[in-house]
């Protein structure tokens, strides 16, 4: 893994040159429309680097981004593979241990996940406050990488500031911005509403299949994360319609100019 990180951040570094962002985004399903609004953008392909995996699911383009966000400059990973693809924990987290060796000391993270909490609706925005690791599986087993913790403090892994500045951004775009707790599930099928009951009961509001494993590893080395769900649907049992992934595609779509939105505005408050 070290031998691959190397490589794969210098790769990285020299496809930047000068650029430095001060934070990266991940891009979950559909949400190209955030992408849509860097400016100057250059991109570099998944399969230009080395070790990189690359997604197999629709919606998830296969490509980073750089580009100005907001006044600053960002790196966005546009598209993510998932643990039902195969890919290993360690193999998701890359791009995040990435970020680090960068210098990068923000991780803004997204996803599409259905909605537990009655008050979340389809098109909604959560913001992410906690999140219960329902997947059992950790990208952080194995031998400790340099510059991570072997044991990271958990107690508060969705940075408070940020998140504050998430809550004013859409406050001053008028925009309804929930909060609430993300279970991250391996996947790939959705959940039967005997899963989403017991989900309930210890305590998410919105499930997916995804974003535990790059915040685990950011936290371990030192990054302050920031979280965002994009509600595209009711999960099971909570509606009379059956789930499918065009669905969710189609939500995240609308939901995206909200979503940037906030984020630009997040991103412009960090320092440069």
């Amino acid at each position: 893994m070290s031998d691959l990180l190397a490589r794969s951040t210098a790769a990285v570094r020299a496809w930047l040159g000068p650029r430095r962002p001060v934070a990266a985004i991940v891009l979950g399903s559909g949400l190209g429309q955030v992408a849509a609004s860097l400016t100057r953008p250059t991109r570099l392909g998944y399969r230009e680097l080395p070790g990189f995996p690359e997604p197999g699911v629709e919606g998830h383009v296969g490509e980073l981004l750089a580009g100005d966000l907001g006044g600053r400059e960002v790196l966005c990973q546009r598209g993510r593979v998932h643990g039902y693809e195969g890919h290993a924990p360690a193999s998701i987290a890359l791009p995040t241990r990435i970020f680090a060796a960068l210098g990068i000391r923000v991780l803004i993270v997204t996803n599409a996940a259905g909605g537990i909490r009655q008050t979340l609706r389809p098109g909604g925005l959560m913001l992410i406050a906690d999140h219960l690791n329902v997947s059992f599986r950790n990208a952080l087993i194995g031998g400790v990488l340099s510059g991570e913790t072997r044991f990271p403090d958990m107690c508060d892994p969705w940075d408070a500031e940020l998140r504050a500045a998430a809550r004013q951004e859409a406050l001053e775009a008028g925009l309804t911005l929930d909060e609430g707790v993300y279970a991250g599930v391996i996947g790939p099928s959705y959940e039967t509403p005997a899963e989403i009951r017991m989900l309930e009961r210890l305590g998410a509001d919105a499930v997916g299949m995804s974003t535990v494993p790059e915040v685990l590893v950011g936290r371990a080395r030192g990054i302050r994360c920031l979280g965002f769900s994009v509600i595209t649907n009711r999960a099971a049992g909570l509606s009379a319609g059956r789930l499918t992934h065009e669905e969710v595609i189609a939500a995240a779509g609308q939901a995206g100019q909200a979503l940037a939105r906030v984020l630009t505005g997040v991103v412009s408050r960090l320092s440069a």
